[in-house]
């Protein structure tokens, strides 16, 4: 089972970059990965005030990277932009149609188009962007099992948009890229709870 999540208070002036307080800020361990797969962002507006994201954290740890804010006004943001022909493109999405990103042998760099919100903003992706409806989904095979998150998962076993991003770019990048971006995400996790009074090394 895992740990109940109790709501706690804002951070206050947290850092810019890893959104911690800046007694416990994690910004020396990112770490700068320059890879040939790309990660696109789709980030919401509501997404980029909460000091619990994870998926910022990718951006500044993989240079082969970037961002689009969706949701910011009522006007659809076009994403055709992402339709890169250098690029095999997927997006990582747990459809009921998603291929198994282990199964994908691909011609080209991958890019990855990840979605990154809450399960109810993220899954949007699939209606509000028909530029994007062409596209293969791909998911992970594995489940999360963790006992401690920094927020209440949608699912028992869903998971963060940084560790979503770790265990993908482990499978096309290798076990050593996805290690270093899981570390990233432990380090925010045990941080992040340190600050609600939660030591993990207990």
């Amino acid at each position: 089972m895992n740990q109940p999540f109790s709501r706690k208070r804002k951070t206050i002036n947290p850092c810019p970059t890893c959104f911690l307080h800046r007694q416990r800020c994690i910004c020396d361990s990112i770490p700068k990965l320059d890879l040939k797969t790309r990660l696109s962002l789709i980030i919401h507006a509501k997404e980029m005030k909460r000091t619990t994201n994870t998926g910022r954290l990718a951006l500044q740890a993989l240079t082969n990277s970037q961002m689009i804010v969706r949701g910011s006004t009522t006007e659809r943001v076009d994403l055709s932009s992402l339709l890169d022909p250098n690029y095999e493109t997927y997006v990582l999405f747990p459809s009921d149609d998603a291929l198994n990103l282990e199964d994908l042998q691909p011609q080209k760099p991958v890019q990855l188009i990840v979605s990154d919100g809450n399960w109810r903003q993220a899954s949007k992706l699939n209606t509000r962007h028909p530029e994007l409806g062409h596209l293969p989904r791909v998911k992970i095979g594995a489940a999360n099992t963790a006992k401690y998150h920094l927020r209440k998962e949608h699912f028992s076993e869903g998971l963060s948009t940084l560790e979503a991003i770790a265990l993908a770019f482990r499978i096309v990048e290798g076990e050593a890229v996805g290690d270093s971006l899981l570390a990233l995400y432990h380090k925010k996790l045990t941080a992040t709870l340190e600050g609600r009074g939660v030591n993990l090394e207990k």
